[in-house]
């Protein structure tokens, strides 16, 4: 599976028909493309999200981080927590990905955060085995409710050891899904991972989650 070159990230990518910005990212040769859904109140310039996304394309993985409102959508509260509207975003911008590599096939995978990672688990579940798997950053699993026990693609749930509520909400959320599933809490860290050395635990669990199971859909290679 050989790229043409680089994709740099670019503020002039727009996603059609929805018409939001998207920086996207794509190492000469990918493992796969992650694809990020960020939380509440955040946008794909998110500074947690951007560290991440670094950290995946030094590991020859590629990125797309996109807007999921437009900003007149977004000035309505009530489409910040539409996980269903969120969710077929989501999908719009994986068939955009896949018509712009035109006929290129490394696998998806989805990286969400707050209310992303619902987003990001109902629109996994709507995708079957199109998408390999979904790591979730403080997310709220719980609000992706119905679709939980649909949810074919391994999914890896961290959570800060002291954001208490949200860990129940992963515990309970947890124990719906039939899927291969993981939850790690990460000692001392809170919702947003601001602690010294947090984020970095995220990203080493985030990348190994994203790579094996990568390999193992592009045959171990």
């Amino acid at each position: 599976m050989q790229m043409q070159g680089t994709v740099a990230p670019s503020d002039s990518l727009v996603i059609q028909p929805i018409g939001v910005q998207a920086n996207l990212t794509i190492p000469q040769d990918p493992r796969g493309i992650v694809v990020f859904a960020h939380g509440s109140g955040s946008s794909r310039l998110s500074p947690r999200n951007l560290h991440v996304a670094a950290a995946l394309q030094a590991a020859e993985i590629g990125t797309l981080l996109f807007d999921l409102l437009t900003p007149a959508e977004a000035d309505d509260r009530g489409n910040v927590f539409d996980i269903d509207l969120l969710a077929g975003r989501l999908a719009t911008a994986t068939r955009w990905l896949k018509a712009r590599l035109r006929g290129k096939s490394p696998p998806v995978a989805y990286f969400g955060a707050s209310t992303g990672a619902a987003a990001a688990l109902v629109a996994a579940a709507r995708a079957g085995a199109e998408i390999t798997s979904v790591v979730s950053r403080g997310g709220r699993p719980d609000l992706a409710d119905r679709s939980l026990a649909s949810v074919r693609a391994p999914t890896l749930l961290i959570v800060g050891e002291d954001d208490p509520d949200v860990l129940s909400l992963n515990r309970e959320a947890m124990e719906k899904m039939t899927c291969e599933k993981k939850l790690v809490v990460v000692p001392g860290a809170t919702h947003l991972f601001e602690e010294p050395g947090t984020l970095d635990v995220v990203i080493d669990l985030a990348s190994r989650w994203f790579v094996d199971h990568f390999a193992a859909r592009n045959g171990g290679t």
